[in-house]
């Protein structure tokens, strides 16, 4: 049975510009790896999506309201669809004088702020800046390749899920989530005491289940292990 909105699927997949060939985006560290794009920082994990509220290009949705779980797609996007057509009225010349102004010395491919508003250095000469205030991937278009990996069906394994948006770097093994008499406990490692405004990214997570989940109460518990 396909899948529908209001579900939440854990999805890999891979974005490909179609011009070059060049990935843009993947949840895969290989791919990732191998594109040249791999960030240590970056979490390659399958993403949470809930379908028809995490927002996504529409040709992607329409992809996934088709398949099942397990199952893999592949779609063309088009600019339109995606970042945009480029705009040449987007493009505007500036004096250099603007930014020294300020103390900035622009360089070509620098992405600066001029007017409260973002935009790529083109080029630089005679004293004159060309900025392109154009999404960087405008006017591209897009194949993008995934797998829905595994569609949640309890509330335990949705609000595990939500964590891991607010602790991406805290191990799925690490935690724990039940849910019994309208209250869900999370078990939480020792380590997230250690996270910077924890009490204040717990309050955050806590008031989204409230709003997804018909419950009275949550409750954390964090494990610290003693040596004994």
């Amino acid at each position: 049975m396909p899948l529908a909105k209001g579900d939440y699927i854990l999805l890999e997949y891979t974005v490909v510009a179609k011009d070059d060939g060049k990935v843009v985006e993947t949840t895969l560290e290989g791919v990732a790896r191998e594109a040249g794009i791999y960030r240590p920082e970056e979490i390659y994990n399958p993403r949470l999506v809930i379908l028809g509220e995490t927002p996504l290009w529409e040709t992607v949705e329409n992809a996934l309201l088709s398949i099942d779980e397990g199952q893999e797609f592949e779609v063309e996007v088009p600019p339109e669809k995606a970042y945009g057509v480029r705009d040449p009225n987007k493009v505007k010349i500036v004096s250099i004088r603007e930014f020294h102004r300020h103390g900035v010395v622009p360089r070509v491919d620098d992405v600066v702020e001029y007017e409260g508003q973002r935009a790529r250095v083109v080029s630089i000469s005679g004293g004159r800046v060309v900025l392109d205030f154009n999404h960087p991937l405008a006017g591209k278009t897009f194949i993008v390749r995934g797998r829905v990996v595994k569609k949640l069906i309890t509330n335990e394994e949705k609000a595990a899920a939500l964590l891991k948006l607010y602790l991406p770097k805290v191990s799925e093994e690490k935690i724990g989530t039940s849910l019994e008499s309208g209250v869900i406990t999370v078990t939480l490692p020792a380590e997230v005491l250690l996270y910077e405004r924890i009490g204040n990214v717990l309050l955050q997570y806590a008031s989204e289940i409230s709003n997804k989940f018909d419950v009275k109460k949550i409750k954390f518990v964090t494990e610290v292990e003693l040596k004994i």
